[in-house]
């Protein structure tokens, strides 16, 4: 019964990163940017301190806007990774259900009335199902973006075979243009 459910995680959480209009080139900020004008609000990023204890991640929802914090004090790649699963909580529609968690937000957040955070999305116990799920669209957004840009970056099969005969031959290849010949 774990690997239907896990099974059925992986398929619904793929379909939906398969639903999703990734920037080629791969930017999570363009990403985020997207996301906010599709939702008709803005979404913050905000870099914080890491503190001990706290997640390193946070979706807070306001009336208005919605920020993702995530700890500033660490790798670029694990920085785009907390901000595509803060944000993968978002696509998934967690933001929609998730308890409120004012103090949270008033501790990362002071200069924010407690009032108007609706919701406080943290990554604490991945034995959560929105965290599981969180998780793993924020990984296959990764994952389809690198297969994305190994595909774009290498040159179709019919040019490749061009580029060869023209080689073969003398003739300069489009790559090779304006080299001289030895």
């Amino acid at each position: 019964m774990r690997r239907d459910r896990s099974l059925g995680l992986w398929h619904r959480c793929q379909r939906t990163v398969d639903e999703l209009d990734l920037p080629n080139p791969f930017d999570a900020t363009v990403l985020i940017g997207t996301l906010a004008g599709a939702r008709g609000r803005p979404i913050e990023l905000i870099p914080v301190a890491s503190r001990p204890g706290t997640p390193c991640g946070v979706l807070v929802t306001t009336h208005r806007t919605d920020y993702i914090l995530y700890a500033g004090d660490t790798t670029a790649l694990h920085q785009q990774h907390i901000v595509l699963h803060e944000a993968a909580h978002i696509i998934c529609g967690h933001h929609e259900s998730a308890p409120a968690v004012a103090a949270a937000a008033q501790t990362l957040l002071p200069h924010l009335p407690a009032s108007l955070v609706q919701r406080v999305l943290g990554r604490t116990v991945y034995a959560e199902p929105q965290e599981q799920e969180a998780e793993l669209v924020a990984s296959l957004i990764l994952t389809r973006a690198t297969r994305l840009a190994r595909t774009s970056a290498a040159p179709a099969p019919a040019d490749l075979q061009e580029s060869r005969v023209q080689r073969l031959f003398g003739a300069p290849g489009r790559r090779s243009e304006g080299r001289s010949r030895g």
